[in-house]
């Protein structure tokens, strides 16, 4: 049976949206990140960068959620657009946009935004401009289609439907009002069964919730006074 890693951050999200759209089954490995669980050998044998989500899919290991999605839909022929050259060049595009551009954006801006431990405004300002920048293309490409490839829903939808739901934390919830398009897709996507599912997930289990000084030791391992 597929184990899979993950904790309640926006990439396992949209990896448990896969696995309950497709009906996979899969055992959950919860990894709780504040606890320091990820670097505990037995999941850096799985993920060297100790980083969820992961699957073991009966031996077969795959780490970093687009690389995931992109393995999943690919062994089970579910969720990929037509086959095109043309529409195989949207999916690696769009996946690929996604994972080094939309996510590692966010993932800074919520740093500079609610945990860096000393405000810096220049950093705050540039990952603010560039999360909303590349939400705004995404914006833009869905004004003019229903999904990310045409009328078909497929892993990228997933993909940004994963950090979509974060775009009030990441933004504010003014953010919303300026991307439309991507509310329209969120919306539907969260509407879905499988979406609910998904992100309930992380309630069967006790995640830590605190940001103390443990999980700032864990989470923020740069910083001298946390370091493990």
């Amino acid at each position: 049976m597929l184990k899979f890693y993950f904790n309640g951050s926006p990439n396992p999200t949209k990896v448990a949206l896969f696995l309950e759209e497709a009906g996979v089954d899969y055992q959950p490995m919860p990894v709780d990140t504040r606890k320091g669980e990820q670097f505990k050998p037995e999941f850096l044998a799985v993920n060297p960068n100790g980083k969820v989500p992961a699957i073991d899919d009966d031996g077969v290991i795959v780490f970093d959620s687009n690389g995931i999605l992109l393995y999943l839909a690919e062994k089970t022929g579910k969720f990929l657009p037509p086959n095109s050259l043309a529409n195989r060049g949207q999916l690696l595009s769009w996946l690929m946009f996604v994972a080094t551009g939309v996510g590692p954006f966010s993932g800074q801006a919520v740093h500079f935004k609610h945990f860096a431990p000393e405000k810096v405004p220049y950093a705050h300002n540039r990952y603010q401009f560039e999360a909303q920048r590349h939400f705004s293309v995404l914006d833009g490409h869905l004004a003019k289609r229903r999904y990310m490839i045409g009328d078909t829903y497929t892993i990228v939808d997933m993909d940004v439907w994963g950090w979509a739901r974060m775009i009030p934390f990441i933004l504010g919830d003014e953010a919303w009002a300026k991307l439309r398009n991507v509310k329209r897709l969120f919306d539907e996507i969260t509407a879905r069964p499988a979406a609910a599912r998904a992100v309930a997930l992380k309630d069967k289990f006790i995640f830590k919730a605190e940001m103390d000084d443990e999980a700032r030791r864990h989470m923020f391992r740069h910083l001298p006074s946390t370091a493990a």
